[in-house]
This record gives structure tokens, C-alpha cells and sequence, in this order.
């Protein structure tokens, strides 16, 4: 990763000093692919200007502190944020703490303190539903006359419709909570994933049905239950695979659990890290009678998997991966 990552605005100006910037605010939850305008337009800008091309986001989730009852899961990680950042272009994300009394700024001060005196920004970009500032008293017309009288320009990138509805980090979430992980993934410009690292299982469905990988994931938001399309990042290698979303209910499971099993694929591992991307989804989780008609499905499952792959090679006229 390239992009330089700074957990508060102290250690921004001690490292940047006074240097200008190109900035885009805001929570990006998921980095969807009206997020990806914004920063677009950010990279596009700085790389004209010579200035360096920055994101200001917060953490944690200001809903984590501003109504924790109703505050919705996440779609990424900090980390995956960050990421997404560095895949955008972007050369430097200030990471704000979000705390109560952050949380008490006015917009002027919020303008002041933030944009003027920390990150020196000559431009902003901004969605056009940014709030700010105490109680989200700032929209993106306060802004645009905060930069007026602070000495920077704000612009307001319009929102992105995808068959003529708006991508929210909501109906992301929405998506993903159902099940329809192609439709967050069309919003989000590449698949839904889960991070984190493979543990050990009962190690019943290795003995009664197919070798799975268990997931013990970060994330807040986790796929509908169900069977799953996916692929897997094992050890820097990408695998097609089938994964199941589900409390295991032919084995009377009752903690949800995310199992893999990876085509072409024959190690048992007991650890390490492992990310999940979700494609399509392929059924419902049910409770089959006994293992061996669970495996039967299973079977058919993995079936149906590589011929979504197959169809997908075919349709971006992508290669067969190749394994190690």
C-alpha cells in the first residue's frame, strides 16, 4: 500500500506540515461506486494542480456515536476502506477519531479547524448529501460558502444512479442483507467481501460432506443466509468456490458460520488469513434429512458455481485462473 494513513489531525501536521491538498469528506462506507466519483475527481484534480490528492474520513462510524441503537453494520472494514483508498489513487487519508466532542464542531469550526488549518485544502469534493458540524447543521451549500470565506473551492459531485435508482451505502447494505450480493456488487463496482482468518471447524462437513474453510470474519455485515457463488484469496491465490452462509442446520448448528469449499483445491488448513468475495447467490440454507443428502446438494452446488464462472469467463472473456 502506498497511500500514507494518518490517525489524527495532530499527526497530520506534524508529518504534512503546511502542505496544500486536493481532499474529498465524508464516511465512504463501502466505497461504492458513488464514492469512487468523488475520489476520482479528487485524483483527477490533484494530479492537475501538483498538490497532493487526500481523503478526510472518520473513525468510528459517527452513527457509533450519534445514535449507537440505530447505528447500521458497516460494509468494510477501516483497513478495507484504506485500501480502497490506495486502489483509488489517493495519497494520503487523514482518519479523524469520532468522538463526543468532535461531534460537538460547528461547520465553521469543523471548515476552520479541519480543512483550513490541518489538511490546507485548496479544493473539496464532497457528495451532494454531505452534513457536517454540530448536530449536521452543514450541507453542501454551507460548505461551498465556508469555502467562499476560507480561501478554498467546493465542489459538489451529483450522486450515481444505477438503473435509475441512487447507490447509498444503505441499499448496499440492504442488498448484502438479503442475499442479492449481485446487485451490492454492481453498486459497489466489484464483489461484497469478507476478510479475515480461517479457523478450525467440527470438522463434519470435511468427514460427512465436501473439505470446507471456516471464516472467522471482521466485517458487520454479513450476506443473507444462504450458498453462494464465491471466490477466495488463499495465500495470494484466488480460487472459485462455493460458500455457505448458515447456522449448519443438518448438524443442528445454532452460531452462524461462513464455510468455502474451494474447486480445485486440496489442503487442509487450520489458519492464516482468507478473503471471501461474494458473486451470485444460488439458494436458500436448508436442513437436508441426513449428511448425505446435504452432500448431494452440496455437490450440485458446486456444480452450479463453476458453471456461473464459466459463463462469467466467457462474458469479460477472462482467462481460467491458473493454480499454483
Amino acid at each position: 500500500m502506498t497511500l500514507r494513513a494518518f490517525r489524527s489531525a495532530a499527526e497530520w501536521r506534524q508529518e504534512m506540515g503546511a502542505a496544500g491538498s486536493i481532499a474529498a469528506i465524508g464516511n465512504f462506507d463501502g466505497v461504492h461506486r458513488g464514492h469512487q466519483q468523488i475520489l476520482a475527481r479528487v485524483v483527477e484534480r490533484a494530479r492537475a494542480s501538483g498538490h497532493p490528492a487526500v481523503v478526510a474520513t472518520f473513525d468510528p462510524h459517527p452513527s457509533r456515536i450519534l445514535r449507537q441503537d440505530s447505528a447500521p453494520p458497516l460494509i468494510t472494514t477501516l483497513e478495507q476502506k484504506l485500501a480502497l483508498f490506495d486502489a483509488a489513487g489517493l495519497d494520503a487519508a487523514l482518519v479523524i477519531p469520532f468522538t463526543t466532542e468532535f461531534a460537538r464542531l460547528t461547520p465553521g469550526e469543523f471548515g476552520a479547524q479541519i480543512l483550513k488549518d490541518t489538511l490546507h485544502v485548496s479544493a473539496v469534493f464532497v457528495g451532494d448529501n454531505f452534513r457536517f458540524g454540530h448536530r449536521q447543521e452543514g450541507d453542501a451549500p454551507h460548505l461551498v460558502g465556508l469555502g467562499e470565506r476560507l480561501g478554498f473551492a467546493v465542489d459538489i459531485v451529483p450522486a450515481v444512479r444505477l438503473r435509475g435508482q441512487m447507490v447509498s451505502s444503505t441499499l448496499v447494505r440492504r442488498a448484502v442483507a438479503e442475499g442479492f450480493v449481485d446487485r451490492a456488487g454492481r453498486m459497489l463496482g466489484r464483489p461484497f467481501a469478507l476478510t479475515g482468518q480461517i479457523q478450525r471447524g467440527t470438522g463434519q462437513g470435511r468427514r460427512l460432506v465436501v473439505p470446507t474453510l471456516n471464516l472467522a470474519w471482521e466485517q458487520e455485515l454479513v450476506p443473507g443466509r444462504g450458498v453462494y457463488a464465491t471466490e477466495a484469496v488463499v495465500a495470494g491465490t484466488l480460487y472459485r468456490a462455493a460458500t455457505n452462509v448458515g447456522l449448519r442446520p443438518t448438524f443442528q448448528g445454532h452460531v452462524l458460520t461462513v464455510e468455502s469449499h474451494l474447486l480445485d483445491f486440496s489442503e487442509n488448513l487450520a489458519g492464516g488469513p482468507m478473503e471471501v468475495r461474494f458473486w451470485r447467490r444460488l439458494r436458500d440454507e436448508k436442513k437436508f434429512a441426513s449428511p448425505a443428502d446435504l452432500r448431494e446438494q452440496v455437490l450440485h452446488d458446486i456444480a452450479q458455481a463453476r458453471r456461473f464462472f464459466s459463463r462469467l469467463d466467457r462474458w469479460h472473456h477472462r482467462p481460467t485462473l491458473s493454480r499454483p
